[in-house]
């Protein structure tokens, strides 16, 4: 019999994110991920990761100028696996407070800063408090350490979706989950094993997903 095909993931290259750290946790998890900025690539796509670190208004026009933006939207209504990172977490929704500019618009919310009284960005280890069960943290254990670096974080409108808080000043939606969308503050390639079960995780979970 025949091996199964590996899924074909792929990590949106917009020079917003440290793909290399990304693609090599993903190839941790038995899979050789495709890197690439090409709209038409999010079209065969068992899975997309949209990583991002610095300027929310800067990845958004860097998508824009890209040609991402619709292929990605189509991608996500599809209902086929998406992984958002830090900067990919926060493009999710409406707006920022960064700079005021639109985002996504996917998640009904908005990006706001981090309040003042606790230095910023907020850099490096903190927990994550698990609101529920969900295939992406399978094995996880409650509390866990992620390692962060943002000054803005993630506020939606719909707290039923908001499935981590981690407190740093505020609780702060450190994961989001809805349906086929999954996103993270933290960086799981930076989290050391922890973070690594997250990207077997999602292999997984795309691999279940396209019948792998």
């Amino acid at each position: 019999m025949a091996a199964s095909k590996s899924p074909n993931i792929v990590i949106i290259d917009y020079e917003s994110g440290n793909l290399r750290s990304v693609a090599r946790a993903v190839e941790r998890a038995g899979v050789t991920p495709a890197v690439t900025s090409n709209p038409a690539a999010l079209a065969d796509a068992d899975g997309v990761i949209l990583p991002g670190v610095g300027s929310g208004p800067a990845a958004m026009s860097a998508l824009q100028s890209r040609d991402l933006v619709q292929p990605l939207l189509d991608y996500i209504a599809g209902g086929r696996p998406f992984l958002g990172v830090c900067l990919g977490l926060q493009l999710l929704l409406d707006a920022t407070d960064e700079g005021d500019a639109d985002c996504l618009g996917l998640v009904s919310g908005r990006v706001r800063r981090l309040p003042d009284g606790r230095k910023v960005p907020h850099m490096g280890w903190n927990t994550v408090r698990f609101q529920r069960e969900h295939p992406l943290w399978e094995g996880i254990p409650q509390d866990s350490h992620f390692y962060f670096v943002h000054s803005y974080y993630a506020d939606p409108e719909q707290r039923a979706d908001v499935a981590g808080l981690t407190e740093y000043g505020v609780p702060f939606c450190s994961v989001y989950a809805r349906d086929n969308v999954v996103a993270t503050q933290f960086h799981p390639e930076k989290s050391g094993d922890t973070g690594l079960r997250i990207y077997a995780n999602y292999v997984r979970q795309v691999a279940e997903a396209c019948g792998r």
